[in-house]
């Protein structure tokens, strides 16, 4: 079983997007740890994430979206 990254641990970047439900949710990549602790998160539980990383995110989408 993998154990929960503890809340105020910084995200390193966001992986995908998933909506459910009409809840949209990100998968993230934590700093200092690895793949395992990857998770998905609810986008109003990322309020504290920096926006930079969840800008990338959406910038990355949109070139891959073009092509």
């Amino acid at each position: 079983m993998v154990q929960r990254v503890s809340r105020g641990t910084e995200g390193e970047k966001i992986l995908n997007k998933r909506k459910v439900r009409e809840v949209v949710k990100y998968l993230v990549r934590w700093k200092r740890f690895t793949a395992k602790h990857d998770s998905w998160e609810k986008e109003e539980d990322l309020k504290n994430a920096k926006k930079k990383v969840i800008a990338k995110f959406k910038e990355k989408l949109n070139v891959k979206v073009r092509r």
